[in-house]
């Protein structure tokens, strides 16, 4: 470990899967005696793949790509999904903390930017151990935490000085949207005290290294179809925290199996709508923007297939 306040941090994220707390949704499951909380988990970590991933916001793929660690299930559930083969459940390969050490160098030695476990909420406390020996034995690389934004800003404290980089979705900026799609009414509510959280641990921008991120925040929103509303809350409220923050502004939104029917999640997103949110986004003074095209494409990823985004990415981002 980097020090002795970091491992007792650890061992006591590690003490608290005894009544499990990691998430606002606190089911308090015993998952250290094989119980299985909200997110279907017992104790361990269970993975579905580690790839470089050239698809994320330019920081973060640069020229070799992201070192995406994608581990199974999650916290929120949302309905549309666009990972639903891997956050809807728990299946893939359990994998144990020495293992994920071994797999953030591997990640290091091809030659990636950084590591990005991707929904590490239900698997934080391994993470955070395998962090710790992965630096002891020579891990020099950025450590992203990719997360769905429903995090308790009391858990993140106690990463406090092991995260170079937050990677949050700001996904509601409206309880009732929350609710309606992702089972959390108080999904606002805590995605901003989280952000603020974040913001006060790495600051409210991007730290870069020729071309590449090395520390600070970037909040991604997806924009729903029909839903503008949400949208446009969700940045008052990002807004609120700092102008500087930097915003991925996604477009890809491709209806699952799940929601083809759906009266307003069964379409993709039109150019119109997309660009009310972009536009609101430039009125309200954000001044770093990564946007992408609207167009037809299916940019659901294939996670049974060894390289799941074999379409090309999320779509080409761009820096506005």
């Amino acid at each position: 470990m980097q020090n002795a306040g970091i491992a007792r941090r650890v061992e006591w994220l590690k003490k608290s899967l005894k009544r499990c707390v990691l998430c606002p949704r606190m089911c308090r499951a015993d998952r250290i005696a094989g119980k299985k909380g909200f997110c279907r988990l017992a104790a361990g970590m269970v993975i579905s793949s580690a790839i470089p991933h050239h698809g994320e916001e330019p920081p973060l793929s640069g020229s070799r790509g992201a070192g995406t660690i994608f581990f199974s299930s999650c916290n929120v559930k949302c309905i549309y999904c666009q990972n639903y083969q891997i956050s809807h459940t728990p299946t893939g390969r359990p994998i144990t903390v020495e293992e994920l050490a071994g797999i953030m160098l591997e990640l290091q030695a091809l030659g990636c930017h950084n590591v990005e476990p991707v929904t590490p909420t239900p698997h934080l406390p391994g993470i955070m151990e395998a962090l710790g020996i992965a630096r002891e034995r020579g891990l020099r690389l950025p450590f992203v935490f990719n997360c769905g934004g429903y995090e308790r800003a009391k858990i993140l404290r106690l990463i406090d000085g092991m995260v170079d980089i937050y990677l949050p979705d700001f996904k509601y900026g409206l309880d009732e949207a929350g609710k309606s799609f992702s089972g959390v009414p108080d999904y606002p509510r805590h995605a901003l005290a989280s952000l603020r959280e974040m913001v006060r641990q790495v600051g409210d921008v991007l730290d870069m290294e020729d071309g590449v991120a090395r520390r600070g925040i970037l909040v991604r929103h997806l924009v729903l179809p029909g839903r503008t509303d949400n949208s446009l809350a969700a940045l008052e409220m990002i807004r609120d925290v700092s102008p500087f923050i930097p915003l991925s502004l996604m477009s890809q939104y491709t209806p699952t199996p799940a929601v083809r029917r759906h009266p307003l999640l069964g379409r993709r997103v039109t150019r119109d709508e997309y660009e009310q949110v972009v536009n609101a986004a430039l009125d309200l003074g954000f001044e770093e923007l990564y946007t992408q095209e609207v167009d037809d494409r299916a940019l659901n990823p294939d996670f049974d297939r060894e390289e799941p985004f074999a379409w090309g990415g999320t779509g080409g981002r761009d820096d506005a």
